[in-house]
């Protein structure tokens, strides 16, 4: 590699790092209600499915967000879509951490989350159209490892947070509550995120959507280190053509009404939340102090899961060029089946009833290595690969509005098993619920095997229905 290929290659990785705080606000955002799901709940006296709600409304926003985002990013561009989010992120963090009543409280939360769709949409968008096929893979995972960051400073703030007030609902600054503090520290993040999409160049293929040849090739040429970049110009140029009439007719087909390969994105980006990660990044403290741990003791816990969760996600980054999409998810999903079910068989042990519940040993402690190990496979192939997958694998006449509708039902989802976690709880049980989750996990393999392509080291260009 020469002197120049590596300066390119520490621009363009500057870039994606830049565009995946959007990431870092998704992670922050969606699980900083993890510490105040307790507070929240007994502040506003709400019952298990009001709370579940409280907690899961966020994600429809998401959902919505994550369906305009595409669109709204070819008619004003990437840049100022980052900003939008930005904004939606800081006014939410206030709102939320200021809420006075029930409704109040959950219209803030929507509003974050459409930020939250629209960076899940936005980041991996930005990143796939300006890395080189060759590193795609492994930038386009920094978009989920700022997820996991983000998920582990919320945790982490959440944890510090209550440690400094003495508990979640007890009053910190300002005559404010430890756990509305928990929501205002997201201003600092959002912040941050707007100042960057002022700062990162756009996307070339806007630009020559939007006729700005020059300035488009002027990017290619000094970030990515294209040889050729007015040829590269062209080739995008060639492609817009067939996207310039692209309609929500591109994404029919003979399958249900859609083409295949877009049920495949839909299936994906389900499988990747019915497995149930996000009953543990939103509900873990709840989770742990309901089979025994203290309160300070659960905080610490879903902390602990948040490193590992970081850490696993580098795997992903180093193995998702080198072996490929395919392998990874499938190991993933082999691995996820085996550790849900050791949880699951853990928390059928659980004894007591209603707040008196205790896991006798060992099982307290098989239940925290298999939730742990969970998100081990988790994080190292499902959570960031889908990701992947879904900025990559849709043909460019169809990629907007494919990818939109994909990561839409994934937010569904995510809002399914978020809303119906606590009620399920306390009517079915932990362990009948990660029996089910481990059922999923074993779903998608079968599901990656017959049905998911591998699309490493292709270009965009080249992906076909």
């Amino acid at each position: 590699m020469t002197q120049m290929s590596e300066r390119h290659t520490a621009k363009v990785i500057g870039v994606t790092v830049a565009a995946a705080v959007g990431g870092f606000l998704f992670g922050f955002d969606s699980s900083v209600i993890n510490g105040a799901v307790d507070s929240i709940q007994g502040h506003f006296e709400l019952s298990a499915f009001f709370t579940g709600f409280a907690v899961a409304i966020a994600l429809l926003g998401c959902a919505v967000g994550a369906w305009f985002a595409g669109r709204l990013a070819d008619r004003w561009g990437r840049k100022k879509v980052m900003l939008l989010g930005s904004v939606l992120f800081v006014v939410s963090s206030i709102g939320a951490g200021l809420a006075f009543s029930v409704p109040d409280l959950m219209l803030w939360r929507i509003l974050g989350g459409l930020g939250i769709g629209i960076a899940s949409v936005i980041a991996p968008t930005y990143i796939a159209e300006i890395a080189p096929a060759r590193y795609r893979g492994a930038l386009a995972s920094l978009q989920q490892l700022a997820i996991t960051l983000g998920i582990f400073a919320a945790l982490l703030s959440d944890a510090v947070l209550q440690n400094a007030a003495g508990g979640a609902s007890n009053e910190l600054w300002l005559n404010l509550d430890a756990w509305r503090w928990m929501f205002i520290v997201g201003v600092v993040p959002a912040v941050v995120y707007g100042i960057i999409a002022l700062m990162i160049p756009e996307s070339p293929r806007y630009l020559v959507g939007k006729h700005l040849d020059q300035e488009a090739a002027d990017i290619l040429a000094n970030i990515t280190g294209e040889v050729d970049p007015q040829g590269r110009v062209s080739e995008i140029r060639v492609t817009l053509r067939h996207e310039s009439t692209a309609s929500f007719d591109d994404i029919r087909g003979p399958k249900f009404g859609l083409q295949p390969i877009v049920w495949v994105g839909i299936f994906m980006a389900i499988f990747q939340q019915f497995v149930g990660i996000n009953a543990i990044f939103y509900y873990s403290t709840t989770l742990w102090k309901s089979v025994g741990f203290t309160e300070n003791e659960s905080f610490v816990t879903s902390v602990i899961t948040a490193v590992i969760n970081v850490g696993m996600t580098f795997v992903a980054i180093l193995f998702v060029d080198r072996i490929g999409r395919r392998i990874l998810l499938m190991v993933g999903s082999l691995g996820m089946f085996v550790s849900l079910l050791t949880a699951a068989i853990a928390f059928s042990q659980a004894k007591g009833s209603g707040d008196d519940v205790v896991l006798p040993s060992p099982w307290g402690a098989v239940a925290l290595i298999g939730a742990n190990l969970f998100v081990i496979f988790f994080a190292s192939t499902w959570g960031p690969v889908m990701w992947v997958m879904l900025g990559e694998m849709f043909p460019n006449n169809m990629r907007a509005y494919a990818l939109g509708i994909s990561t839409a039902a994934n937010w569904i989802a995510n809002f399914t098993v978020t809303l119906s976690f606590p009620p399920l709880t306390r009517s079915v049980g932990l362990w009948f619920l990660y029996g089910l989750f481990a059922f999923f996990a074993l779903l998608s393999f079968f599901f990656v095997r017959s049905r998911v392509r591998e699309t490493k080291g292709m270009e965009l260009e080249e992906m076909t229905t």
